[in-house]
């Protein structure tokens, strides 16, 4: 087996994201590009985009499959079944400190299973020989960016999720590390 043909690194590194948040007492939030593929609560999609709380306590029946993260989550107080597509994890980061990765997005039309994913066309300053550089989730000042909706916990608590926190209100945001 060649380099070609080894399967995808990107389920390996969320799950290996997802207990580093765990071990270390931190939220891990999923962000996702949502298509007909990904199966959400629409009403909680903002711009395309949907911000996933994956925590033991925010979920039910979790797994992260080399192909899909599955799970149950309650979003206002209603049971659903979530069913993300690994390729269209955009980011896995701590809501706490904003640590993580992000990944590229796999492009639906030019990707075929096995081959390396297209650049993401949202990626700041993205090109061409990017799409396999590590990038960290830093804070911004971007206040137009939607309200990520997260999987609710086990109280079911009905009010808005919150923001993931930074330093001075921000989100956090992608920047590039060489």
């Amino acid at each position: 087996m060649n380099a070609l043909e080894s399967t995808s690194t990107r389920p390996y590194l969320i799950r290996a994201l997802y207990e580093w948040c765990t071990d270390n007492g931190l939220t891990p939030y999923v962000a996702v590009r949502v298509d007909d593929s990904v199966q959400v609560p629409r009403e909680y999609v903002k711009n395309g985009e949907i911000v996933l709380n994956v925590s033991y306590d925010a979920t039910s029946a979790l797994q992260i499959g080399n192909d899909f993260i599955e799970f149950k989550a309650r979003f206002g107080g209603t049971p659903r079944d979530i069913l993300v597509p690994i390729g269209r994890v955009m980011a896995i980061y701590a809501r706490e400190n904003g640590q993580g990765m992000a990944f590229p997005l796999f492009d639906a039309e030019a990707a075929v299973p096995g081959n390396a994913p297209v650049a993401a066309a949202r990626a700041p300053a993205a090109d061409a020989g990017a799409d396999n550089r590590v990038v960290s989730l830093l804070p911004a000042d971007d206040d137009a960016a939607p309200v990520p909706a997260e999987a609710l916990d086990e109280a079911g608590d009905d009010t808005q999720p919150p923001r993931p926190p930074s330093p001075g209100g921000a989100r956090p945001a992608l920047k590039r590390v060489k």
